[in-house]
């Protein structure tokens, strides 16, 4: 399977690096100190906006109740490193963009001391562009977070692939007209037709180019 494209954005966590040990500690306190219970809470965080998970379990509390819990979150998360390594075939991948000048980036939910923490701790090489919780109005689902993305690389989104691991982000990139490629096939995975590629590792991806066009080339290979 081919595809190609002029530039690449990349959700964080789940598809570049492997955070759920950390993300699954910070939340579960948090459903602690409210009464709520980890299945609860594990079944609707993953690739939502901290925020709007806050909204969504304290219905009645006000902005500044939900910003001193964001807070103390993202303070945990920030904090917690361990158990953050990068997944299979993201170094080797993104620094193959890099060795071919291709454009890429970040598009995460995370904030900035989260997001920039986890990509130093796993070893990732730092991208020229970052989509964080700070520069978004809206979150993924909506398309908003790959529409910025697209813009920061100066390109259209549907001129990108947008690599994503949660339902909420695919929709995200999906709305925004980005070919998607959905990394380990997400439970609930929305909109199976309209996702490009599936693959299992970023390890079965390679890319080639640019062309006189300025595209590039992902190839899938299966691995065994």
């Amino acid at each position: 399977m081919k595809l190609k494209a002029k530039g690449f954005l990349f959700d964080l966590d789940g598809t570049l690096v492997d955070s759920l040990a950390v993300v699954e500690r910070s939340w579960c306190l948090f459903g602690e100190k409210i009464g709520v219970s980890k299945e609860d809470i594990i079944s609707y965080i993953h690739g939502k906006p901290a925020l709007e998970t806050l909204r969504h379990f304290l219905p009645h509390a006000s902005e500044e109740e939900i910003m001193v819990h964001f807070r103390w979150l993202e303070k945990m998360e920030s904090e917690d490193m361990e158990g953050v390594v990068a997944l299979p075939g993201s170094v080797a991948l993104l620094s193959r963009l890099n060795e071919l000048s291709a454009p890429w980036a970040i598009v995460t939910s995370g904030t900035v001391p989260i997001a920039h923490g986890r990509r130093k701790v796993a070893g990732l090489p730092e991208p020229k562009h970052w989509v964080t919780f700070e520069k978004v109005s809206k979150g993924k689902p909506d398309p908003e977070p790959f529409l910025l993305g697209a813009q920061a690389l100066s390109l259209n989104a549907n001129e990108c692939i947008s690599f994503e691991d949660a339902p909420a982000g695919i929709h995200s990139a999906l709305n925004a007209g980005s070919k998607v490629i959905a990394v380990h096939a997400p439970e609930g995975m929305p909109r199976r037709d309209e996702i490009d590629i599936v693959v299992s590792s970023l390890e079965q991806i390679s890319v080639t180019g640019p062309d006189n066009n300025g595209y590039f080339e992902l190839s899938v290979s299966k691995i065994d």
